[in-house]
């Protein structure tokens, strides 16, 4: 079959046991090695932004240098936590595991997996964990 596309995704709607077939786990490995790409590209080009800082001699203005870098390094480092939550999802789909809820073991969801690649909870499990966690956090 030729390559998926994400309408191909959307438009889905074949027989339960099609599910996560070859060739929606090489669309979602490709739209994966492609987001994993784009991480490497800001941190590179966030490292090479940090190495050219320049000296100011204005109070201010050195502080709001530092806010944005330090800004932008907590950008880098949600971007890291990303990174390896799409090294285990590529593990996943290399073992073929990859759209089942780890907690239930049902199907994910075509258009959940379009939204956020990475989710390994289905839609209910997820709002089930966020209640939980909501309750016992108050």
């Amino acid at each position: 079959m030729a390559k998926l596309t994400e309408q191909d995704i959307r438009d889905w709607n074949g027989p339960e046991d099609d599910y996560m077939n070859a060739d929606h786990l090489e669309f979602f490995r490709e739209r994966l090695i492609q987001m994993k790409a784009e991480l490497v590209a800001n941190a590179s080009q966030t490292t090479s932004h940090l190495q050219e800082q320049e000296a100011t001699p204005d109070p201010a203005d050195r502080a709001t240098l530092e806010e944005e870098y330090a800004l932008e390094l907590r950008t880098r480092d949600r971007e890291r936590k990303l990174l390896l939550k799409i090294d285990s999802t590529l593990r996943k789909i290399a073992e073929e595991n990859y759209g089942y809820c780890e907690d239930t073991g049902e199907p994910i969801g075509l258009q959940r997996l379009l939204a956020r690649p990475t989710a390994s909870l289905s839609l209910e499990a997820q709002e089930r964990r966020e209640r939980q966690k909501k309750q016992y956090a108050d």
